[in-house]
Order: structure tokens, then C-alpha cells, then sequence
């Protein structure tokens, strides 16, 4: 969503770095540049002049101090009032003393109320909850049929006394909702409610009766991140006329120039909480302030990596291959394909490697990785006998033929696989002696090659001379994050938690 943004200010920092200290025209040009920068990723103005007036006083500050590194400086700084513009602290969802707690979502049409419903209602379960959705969207034809749909994939049940299209009163629903919920011990409530067009007095005063009728803990409002500015011009009026306690932004992963989040919090008060990121359920996630603008600035996003790594991978799965790469057993295509389906358990293999540290500047390679060159690896080994996966030596030319029929594929492919699984294990025998790993064995088109998209492969680093230095296999040392040997501006980031998996593909 930031990329464009992302860019901009990568290319106003690159021309400070061989600069050893900051003159004050060095620092208007670069307020210059990051204003420019704001205002095309549709930022309010108002937003940007007091975000440039504090940025520049911080760094004229900073010049005057004569200290070292003006680009790092100028980047902490810039984080720093990022993190501010963005809400500061992450808020949390507050929970009534006495469940059930109610939450009501509001927003325009269109802004994914329903579907963003059913995220919520996902990652709440996960946490220990038991939400119920209730449908009081009596307007839009069909919309109880969907939150329906929506609840039996989440797993949640679904409130829903009227059929809707037009039919039944929305204030009625919402009351014996609560009474439902207690009854069947459901410690949240998920209010559907109709989209409506701020200009739309009779709708507005209607949520305002269901919004009294709820009596909710907490008012989310979702609002779409793709539509810019009209989405922070359509909060304050929602704010004015209903108010509401924390902002939801749909459609983060489209190609919106970032304006709403950037701007949102500064006008109207409310903070962001949470963010939708994808197509499927559980694509959600609390709204990070501080982990957003270390996205905006390349910086990574390491900790979000952890905590999607912890809920995908299992961890019984996770020690048992830690004791088999300790023990020096040898690696096997079922090993190979368990490790793949963990990782792809997180998403997009673009996105995921998208948060670590530096990769923006790969940014064209992680477009060009392909998630279905996973699927025909997966096909490929289970189109295997099962005496195959364990000793890929039987693998002669009539066998692999038969695979290739069986699973779809080229012979070709089967061959790129199997050198892509020699490196691997070479790896995992690395790791059992205690050495590191630069990539995760099973990823296509990473680092290992194979696949129809072999020009997205990433360059190959060079050896360093005999006696030299060679080029720091962790990320986040390239990065300079705080604990990497170089000063940064992002919290320091504990690894030693990270799943064995992931720790190989951080090169740890």
C-alpha cells in the first residue's frame, strides 16, 4: 500500500548518506522532498504541514549538534513523527467487565463491513473468545445470506432473525442479540450494520438508535483504504454525527496510496486498531503504529513475521525437526514438503519476505515469485511412492517420467526440484553442525532457483576474499536494526523465540 511512499523517501535518504554533517539547506531540501512525498500519497495538508514543521525542527536541532550519520538521524527522526501521525501506542479492544462485550461496526457501503466481520469474529476465536456475528444489515439485499456464509467459514455463529433485503427492524435485532449471547454464554457480539451514505440523515439517525439499542463497548469504524481523503472527510462527518472509538482499514494490501491511514488518526482522534490485509479470513491484524512506519521505511516488520510464524507453524512439528537436524538424520522429501505447507500456512511468499528488513529495494523479484510454483512442488512429491521420499536415489529417468504424468509437470521441473532438495539437505547438515542457513529449504523461486519464473531469482552473493569480511548473512545486521551491530530506529527484535524454520530463512 506504502510503496510508492516507501520509494520516495528511500531515494530523499540515499542523498544524505555521504554527507557527514547537516547544513539547513540540507535540511529544507529534505523536508521538501519528504512534503512532496506526503502530499502524492494524498495525505491531508494539514497533516503534512505540522508532520514537516516538527521534522524539520528535529533535524535542525540535530545539525546544530554536529553529530554523525545525518541519514540515520534524519530517518529516526522521521519514524519517530510516523509512528505519531499513525496513533503512537497500539490500542487494544477493550473488554466490558461483564460479557458479553458488544462491538458495533459502522462505515460506508462498500467498505467491507461483512466480510471484515467475519476477520474479526476469526481472530478473536483464536484468542479463547466466543463471538457471535449478528446480521443487522436489513438493507442490502442479501446481506444477511452472506454474513451467514461468512460465519459458517469463520466457524462462528451467526444471529439472524429477519431475513433482510428490506425486511425487519435493525434495532429490534440488535436488542435481542445481547439477550441471545448471554443466554448461550457468547463473551462477544459482532454488529453487522447497514452501510450508509454520511449525507443519508434517516440511515445516520438509525444507527444511532441501533448504536443505543447495542449500548456497545467499542464502535469500529471501517473504512476502505483505497478511497484516499474522502475516506478521512467521510470519518469526521461519521465522528459528528454518531462517533465511534477506533478505525478499522479495509483493503490494505490494494494499491492505495496510504493517505487514510496517514491521516485519519490526526483528524478525527480515533485510532487505527486493526487492518485487513488480504482476501481470506485470516488476512487481519492489529494495527501496529510503530511496525507500520518501519514498513513504510523498509525498515521490516520482523515481530508481525514472528507472530505469523507462531500461529503457522506447529510446534511439535517445529521441535521434531530440531531434534532430527541435532541428531544428523538425514532430510527427507516429506520433511521438504511439511516445512513448504508450514510456510505457506503464513501467505504470500512475496508478503512474507516482503517484512523483512532491506527488501524493498528487491521489490521487483518479490512480485515476480510465484505461489503456485508451491502447489507443483506439492504435486511432485506426493505424486512419489512413499520408498521415493525417502531416498530420492531411486529417482531414475522412467521414474521421474511417471511422476511428471502424475503430477502435471515436466520432467524438467522434477529435475530443478531435485537439486533445489540436494541444497537443502546440505543445509539441514549444516544446521546439525551448528552452521547457518541463508534461505528456507522449500521455497521456489527464492534463492533456489526452478520454477517458470527463473528471471524473479534473487543475484547471487559473491564470496568474499580470503581474509575478508564477508557480506552478514542476517537481514537485519544489513538493515542496521538495533542489536545487528549498527544503530537503527526500530525496537530491538529478540530471535531467539523464532520457530527453527524461520530462523533459517532470517540466516540465523
Amino acid at each position: 500500500m506504502f510503496g510508492n511512499l516507501s520509494d520516495r523517501l528511500a531515494v530523499t535518504f540515499k542523498g544524505l548518506r555521504g554527507k557527514g554533517r547537516l547544513s539547513e539547506a540540507d535540511v529544507d531540501a529534505t523536508v521538501r522532498e519528504i512534503r512532496i512525498a506526503l502530499l502524492e500519497a494524498d495525505v491531508a495538508l494539514p497533516v503534512v504541514r505540522e508532520f514537516c514543521a516538527v521534522v524539520k525542527e528535529r533535524a535542525l536541532e540535530v545539525s546544530a549538534s554536529g553529530g554523525l550519520n545525518p541519514a540515520q538521524q534524519v530517518v529516526k527522526i522521521v519514524h519517530d513523527e510516523l509512528v505519531t501521525i499513525l496513533g503512537g501506542q497500539t490500542r487494544t479492544l477493550r473488554l466490558a467487565k461483564n460479557p458479553p462485550t458488544v462491538i458495533l461496526l459502522a462505515g460506508l457501503q462498500g467498505a467491507g463491513k461483512t466480510t471484515l466481520a467475519g476477520k474479526l469474529a476469526v481472530s478473536l476465536k483464536r484468542d479463547g473468545h466466543t463471538p457471535l456475528l449478528v446480521a443487522a444489515d436489513l438493507q442490502r439485499p442479501n446481506a444477511v445470506d452472506q454474513l451467514k456464509v461468512i460465519g459458517e467459514r469463520a466457524g462462528v455463529p451467526v444471529f439472524a432473525p429477519e431475513p433482510g433485503s428490506g425486511v425487519g427492524d435493525p434495532v429490534q435485532v440488535t436488542r435481542d442479540a445481547r439477550v441471545h449471547a448471554e443466554q448461550k454464554l457468547h463473551d462477544i457480539v459482532i454488529v453487522d450494520t447497514a452501510g450508509r451514505l454520511a449525507i443519508d440523515a434517516e440511515l445516520m439517525d438509525q444507527l444511532r438508535q441501533v448504536k443505543q439499542a447495542a449500548q456497545p463497548d467499542e464502535v469500529l469504524f471501517v473504512v476502505d483504504a483505497m478511497i484516499g481523503q474522502d475516506a478521512v472527510r467521510t470519518a469526521q462527518e461519521f465522528m459528528t454525527s454518531v462517533g465511534f472509538d477506533g478505525v478499522v482499514l479495509t483493503k490494505l494490501d490494494g494499491d492505495a496510496r496510504g493517505g487514510a491511514a496517514l491521516s485519519i488518526k490526526n483528524v478525527t482522534g480515533a485510532p487505527i486498531m486493526y487492518a485487513s490485509t488480504g482476501e481470506k479470513l485470516e488476512d487481519f491484524e492489529v494495527f501496529h503504529p510503530e511496525r507500520m512506519a518501519s514498513r513504510i521505511l523498509d525498515m521490516g516488520d520482523v515481530l508481525t513475521l514472528i507472530e505469523q510464524a507462531e500461529r503457522a507453524f506447529d510446534s511439535d512439528q517445529a521441535e521434531r525437526m530440531a531434534a532430527k537436524v541435532a541428531k544428523g538424520e538425514s532430510f527427507t522429501l516429506d520433511d521438504f514438503l511439511e516445512q513448504m505447507q508450514a510456510v505457506k500456512k503464513m501467505g504470500s511468499i512475496g508478503k512474507v519476505l516482503g517484512m523483512l528488513p532491506g527488501m524493498g529495494e528487491m521489490k521487483a523479484q518479490l512480485d515476480q515469485i510465484d505461489d503456485r510454483d508451491m502447489d507443483r512442488v506439492a504435486a511432485i512429491i506426493q505424486s512419489m511412492t512413499p520408498a521415493e521420499r525417502q531416498d530420492p536415489k531411486l529417482l531414475n529417468g522412467s521414474r521421474r517420467a511417471r511422476i511428471a504424468k502424475g503430477s502435471g509437470t515436466q520432467v524438467s521441473e522434477i529435475n530443478s526440484l531435485m537439486e533445489r532438495f540436494a541444497q537443502a539437505q546440505v543445509m539441514m547438515k549444516q544446521m546439525g553442525k551448528g552452521g547457518g542457513m541463508p534461505a528456507m529449504p522449500g521455497m521456489p523461486g527464492f534463492g533456489m532457483g526452478g520454477g517458470k519464473k527463473s528471471k524473479g531469482k534473487m543475484p547471487k552473493q559473491a564470496k568474499p576474499a580470503k581474509g575478508a569480511k564477508g557480506r552478514s548473512g542476517n537481514p537485519a545486521k544489513r538493515a542496521g536494526l538495533p542489536g545487528a551491530d549498527a544503530p537503527g530506529t526500530a525496537a530491538p527484535v529478540d530471535l531467539g523465540s523464532l520457530p527453527p524454520d524461520l530462523k533459517r530463512m532470517l540466516g540465523q
